[in-house]
């Protein structure tokens, strides 16, 4: 197995620099045009107390889709997004009922039930080969059931404990924002750097021949699922402690987004690579956007509107197949890689 090139791959005497992908180009030129436009049309979004204010929920959307882009990568969709967020919800404010005492015993039961739904979904889709979209609505259909079990449909206040987790800052940074940065950064660290995260995008971009060299298609699917509920419980854990008196319906704003800033940050519905950072800054923007239609006066009813013109301009703009003028390179560096990923 040789090495990868950190920085370069060298070719018959030349240093060619690795290329950023076109989702992370695309987006990040994006979010740049979109500040612009704030600074001279709507200043206010962009000051230093909006920003503020909507980072931490910045900072839940993108826990929320890195928790998406696992499923995505393997092809899927995870409709049960809505359903887990607002059970950790109502767990983390319910069973406390104020007491910052019986906190983590919250936490720790909300942990269980995000890893017992992800099994159940991974079971229904990578097992019983269920389609994703049924069996994940089913799944949510059934999560709000003990949603309604456990709240009885009526809010209750967070525990100051949970505020101060969550609404606090370390050295001037929302807690919400580094909780998000860890998350990305273990998302980033173990898909991008690690043997199985390499074998789970090649096990995304083609399940056929991934099981054709013995790679455990069955299995990384399976934990797609798993790990996305883990994400969904960290971000409902996190808006608990945001807002004060949180409902039994918090995680349903947060679906069609999730799906947004997955195909805004470049990665493919139909599966195969993808890129965390980018679906970070793509939760950025797409917050961002609201903050400026708000500022404008676009109604608050809109906000879908906005989410799925989003959506459908994500989907447009990586549709587009651009020429490839180094396609001997791509098409060496690719083998390579490939070569890399299945031997180790």
């Amino acid at each position: 197995m040789t090495p990868r090139q950190p920085a370069s791959i060298r070719q018959e005497g030349k240093v060619f620099p690795i290329a950023f992908a076109k989702g992370f180009i695309t987006i990040v030129a994006a979010t740049l045009i979109l500040v612009v436009l704030c600074l001279v049309f709507a200043p206010s979004s962009v000051s230093s107390g909006a920003l503020a204010g909507s980072l931490p929920f910045a900072s839940v959307l993108a826990i929320v889709g890195l928790g998406q882009m696992l499923v995505v990568q393997q092809g899927g969709f995870d409709l049960s997004v809505a359903g887990g967020v607002s059970l950790s919800v109502v767990l983390v404010t319910h069973y406390p009922a104020g007491d910052d005492a019986q906190l983590l015993p919250a936490i720790l039961i909300a942990l269980g039930c995000a890893l017992l739904i992800g099994v159940c979904n991974s079971l229904l889709v990578g097992y019983m080969r269920l389609n994703a979209i049924v069996a994940t609505i089913g799944v949510n259909a059934l999560i709000y059931g003990g949603v309604f079990a456990v709240s009885g449909g009526v809010p209750r206040i967070t525990t100051d404990l949970l505020a101060t987790i969550a609404g606090g800052s370390l050295f001037g940074i929302g807690n919400a924002v580094v909780f998000a940065a860890v998350a990305l950064g273990v998302v980033a660290l173990i898909m991008k750097k690690t043997v199985m995260g390499r074998r789970f995008e090649a096990v995304g971009a083609s399940p056929a021949l991934a099981a054709t060299i013995g790679l455990p298609v069955r299995r990384y699917q399976m934990l797609a699922y798993v790990f996305a509920q883990l994400l969904y419980c960290l971000a409902g854990i996190l808006i608990a402690g945001l807002t004060t008196q949180p409902t039994a319906f918090q995680g349903d704003p947060l679906l069609l987004p999730s799906v947004a800033v997955v195909v805004l940050g470049g990665t493919s519905l139909l599966g195969g690579r993808g890129f965390p950072v980018s679906t970070v800054i793509a939760a950025l923007f797409l917050n961002q956007l609201s903050q400026f239609s708000y500022a404008v006066g676009v109604p608050y009813s809109a906000q879908t509107i906005i989410q799925a013109l989003a959506l459908g301009f994500g989907i447009g703009i990586h549709s587009i197949r651009l020429p490839n003028k180094n396609k001997k390179l791509s098409t060496h560096s690719n083998l390579e890689e490939t070569n890399e990923t299945y031997v180790s």
